[in-house]
């Protein structure tokens, strides 16, 4: 995908966002986290990621229910973004709708950024995180 066309794809994603990518948005956006400044819908090679950090190369996605049904072309398109520098947080838009889900992936991201890493996987694994509430 060329250029223009990525960047009018990118402005038709922030436009058509779900409640949670607006909720993450909001406690992302104007260095409110660590002072880390975020791009929303930010053009990456051939992709647009969710949420960008360019001083950090963390990228950040929100699974939804669909992406059950592609998650082996998700997988392919975090090992493309890795291969072009890039680390790769996936969470489900679950894990957004709690307070305690959406503090810990708040520290998840801050700590990503602060050291360059989410956590010690081998390679091709994908970071996923999935919070279960309590009593469910």
């Amino acid at each position: 995908m060329e250029v223009k066309a990525r960047t009018v794809r990118a402005r038709q994603l922030r436009a058509e966002s779900q409640p949670g990518e607006h909720r993450l948005w909001a406690a992302l956006r104007g260095r409110a986290l660590g002072g880390f400044k975020f791009r929303r819908q930010h053009p990456i090679n051939r992709f647009v990621a969710d949420f960008a950090c360019v001083e950090a190369r963390v990228v950040v996605e929100l699974d939804g229910s669909h992406h059950a049904d592609q998650q082996e072309a998700d997988e392919a398109r975090t090992e493309v973004l890795r291969s072009c520098g890039w680390l790769v947080m996936r969470f489900d838009n679950a894990a957004l709708d709690d307070v305690f889900g959406f503090d810990h992936v708040l520290a998840d991201i801050l700590a990503s950024c602060r050291t360059g890493r989410c956590c010690p996987l081998p390679p091709g694994e994908v970071f996923r995180v999935k919070w279960v509430a309590l009593g469910a």
